[in-house]
């Protein structure tokens, strides 16, 4: 069965001089209008077509791929605020609603948010920006450690709310922020540790043996490709330490210390040099 808000591979079934009719199970037959139809497509050929309404709130499918799909969350650009409530940019002719109901903050026109894309009560795509109301926000798989995927979609005073694997929300503290951040952005995250009440701390830095061991690899690489010497000592900024390793000062301190009692470095005031 066809679902809409959801790309979909559908049968051709029937052509007209106004597009293709596909099949659509229980939803009936589904107007591929002619400008989305690809050359040489015939009846009893699959397409690929995304399901939405039109302006008449009519079933229509689209060769067209929208940025995002109902389940999915998205960083979208308000195009219009009015009664009814904000319209984003999606991609599609018809603009996405996010009914004042939904919105976490109110929205104003020419901004972006993060939105999750869902079916309302009357069967049409609609938009959210209260990520909490949609997806879940305590742990029930995760494991402390574990490489995600990250999208960071809100902030609040105690940091950064970000979506992991497009399913969960969590908690980056703003103890564990390294680097300016952005809504919208997406990267490498860890989960950090699972909170009491279940709710999911994440951080932006490898833990634990394994990342010293990396880290530790990476400054012995800078050294041999720099005669042996490095003026990025434990004494150097943070900023200076994170633009060079992507680490807080803290870990390169740690890393530091363990190749110092490995005798394969030597800690100077003004450099760290390869021990002979």
């Amino acid at each position: 069965m066809a679902q809409v808000g959801q790309m979909n591979q559908l049968k051709v079934v029937k052509e007209v001089e106004f597009g293709l009719y596909l099949d659509g199970g229980e939803l009936g037959e589904i107007l591929l209008p002619k400008r989305y139809v690809p050359a040489n497509a015939k009846v009893g050929q699959n397409l690929e077509v995304f399901i939405h309404l039109d302006s008449q709130d009519r079933l229509v499918a689209t060769t067209d791929r929208p940025l995002a799909e109902i389940g999915e969350v998205a960083y979208l650009t308000v195009t219009d605020v009015n009664r009814t409530g904000a319209f984003m940019d999606w991609g599609m002719p018809k603009d996405l609603l996010v009914p004042y109901a939904e919105q976490r903050v109110p929205m104003e026109k020419g901004k972006s948010y993060c939105v999750y894309l869902y079916i309302d009560k009357s069967g049409r795509i609609a938009a959210s920006s209260k990520l909490s109301l949609h997806l879940k926000e305590t742990n029930d798989t995760f494991k402390s450690g574990q490489p995600v995927k990250l999208m960071v979609v809100s902030r609040s005073k105690m940091g950064y709310t970000a979506l992991i694997n497009g399913t969960h929300l969590g908690l980056i503290h703003n103890s564990d922020i390294l680097q300016p951040l952005r809504m919208g952005q997406k990267m490498q995250g860890y989960i950090k540790g699972i909170r009491p009440d279940h709710k999911i701390n994440l951080t932006l830095q490898k833990r634990g043996q394994e990342a010293q061991d990396e880290l530790g690899q990476m400054i012995l690489a800078v050294l041999e490709a720099n005669n042996g010497v490095s003026e990025l000592t434990d004494k150097s900024s943070p900023e200076e330490i994170f633009k060079r390793y992507r680490v807080s000062k803290a870990s390169y301190k740690k890393a530091l210390g363990r190749l110092y009692k490995a005798k394969k470095i030597l800690i100077n005031p003004d450099d760290i040099r390869l021990a002979k």
